[in-house]
């Protein structure tokens, strides 16, 4: 699966931004998709997943109530909402995509075969 996100930015604190990622090629494979964030200096941290047949989502706590991530199965594009964005939101963030061979938990990276290029986005005032 091919994953080509977009949407990054800069804005202000409590502003909103959506990303989004399209995904092409063996699509008909993806059990979960999901949205990673790495900070300067910082680990790959998990921020949000969502089953792509079933569109049940989960959220890292930082990010719960504050975004929300969505797909659409006819388009294979899968998008995240961000609002009242902090400057610890501030980071490339990166789409992410999974077959259903990994029975792990789906927050880790190791559920996800595929991945985009990632986007910056920059939360400062």
């Amino acid at each position: 699966v091919q994953l080509q996100a977009s949407g990054g930015g800069e804005v202000q604190p409590g502003g909103s931004l959506r990303l989004s990622c399209a995904a092409s090629g063996r699509t008909n494979s993806i059990f979960t998709a999901g949205w990673f964030r790495q900070a300067p200096g910082k680990e790959r941290e998990f921020v949000a997943a969502i089953r792509w047949m079933t569109g049940n989502s989960y959220y890292s706590d930082s990010v719960k109530g504050r975004f929300t991530i969505s797909r659409d199965n006819a388009k294979n594009t899968v998008a995240l909402q961000m609002s009242s964005l902090k400057p610890e939101d501030t980071a490339v963030y990166y789409c992410a995509a999974g077959d259903s061979s990994y029975s792990g938990p789906y927050s880790h990276p190791r559920a996800y075969d595929d991945w985009g290029q990632g986007t910056l986005v920059t939360v400062s005032s």
